[in-house]
């Protein structure tokens, strides 16, 4: 009997035991753990979304997000300290950068998309873009078509690239595009007469116009060329943590206070400049934040 008894209690040790086994950490939240940090890839001069301002601090919108992820994470592992590391990165590092490890959060301005999901995975989306272009005013551009023949200006390893490279060929437009390494050097050659138009997510553009010398010498086009959905990315085949992620965001959608967030960023002066862009939130997102999404399909918003 005395076997038996010891039988049953090992057993029951056994059944015990399982659930901590199976909820033992895996992936993103084990890897924090284990280092006690974790590592925000960021942007330089991406406004109002990740930059440096004028002491060199990295802010901006999805800054604020990413640091909200930080404090649940901390809060979901049961961490008294949890160190964060900033990482530079850009259009073209961001993806490699989060596929090997180096970062856990994408705090920028990047557009989920059903290609890139191949690589990466995104928390919920948390802004609505458009890619247009931006030129100077009296060249009188209004549509990608004016451009025929122009130099055109973006950002290597954005969509924007792909898109305005698509439209080219299909239109026989016989653009002369030229690919640089960041945001603030395409504009600059708009700026200078070296490119007719930088091809860019709108709300980009209009930080850049209105941070200009001169802001009235520039337009941004009507016409969206395609619909962008922004979110944080996150590397793929991680449930646990994106799961941590999107209830953060959730959680701010439900009690509201992503609408002063927004204004924050968006209708409010943002440093070092304080220029205000002054860009209502759009009935779009007002819509993903009713009904929060992970989509990559730009039809599903």
């Amino acid at each position: 009997m005395r076997y038996n008894l010891i039988v049953s209690a090992i057993a029951a040790a056994g059944l015990l035991a399982a659930p901590t086994t199976a909820q033992e950490l895996t992936g993103t939240l084990k890897k924090i753990k284990d280092s006690g940090a974790i590592t925000l890839g960021h942007r330089e001069s991406s406004v109002p979304f990740s930059y440096y301002d004028d002491k060199q601090q990295v802010i901006g919108y999805s800054i604020d997000l990413c640091y909200r992820i930080v404090d649940a994470v901390k809060k979901e592992l049961k961490l008294d300290e949890l160190a964060v590391k900033l990482d530079p990165v850009t259009s073209s590092t961001r993806i490699p950068l989060m596929a090997n490890g180096t970062i856990d959060l994408e705090c920028g301005s990047t557009t989920n998309d059903l290609d890139r999901q191949k690589q990466v995975a995104f928390a919920v989306t948390d802004y609505i873009t458009a890619v247009k272009f931006v030129s100077k005013k009296a060249a009188n551009f209004k549509t990608v078509d004016d451009l025929k023949g122009k130099t055109v200006v973006s950002t290597s390893g954005t969509l924007n690239i792909k898109v305005i490279t698509e439209l080219n060929a299909k239109r026989n437009l016989n653009l002369n595009i030229i690919a640089v390494q960041d945001h603030a050097e395409a504009f600059l050659m708009v700026e200078t007469d070296r490119a007719a138009a930088f091809v860019m997510d709108d709300i980009l553009l209009y930080g850049f116009v209105a941070g200009a010398k001169a802001p009235g010498d520039y337009v941004v086009s009507a016409d969206p060329l395609l619909i962008e959905p922004y979110a944080i990315m996150l590397r793929r085949d991680d449930p646990a943590f994106k799961k941590v992620a999107d209830n953060t965001l959730i959680g701010l959608f439900k009690s509201g206070e992503i609408h002063a967030l927004y204004a924050k960023w968006f209708t409010q002066p943002v440093p070092p400049k304080g220029i205000n862009l002054n860009v209502p939130m759009s009935d779009t997102l007002k819509r993903v934040i009713a009904n929060p999404t992970d989509s990559g399909n730009p039809a599903s918003y």
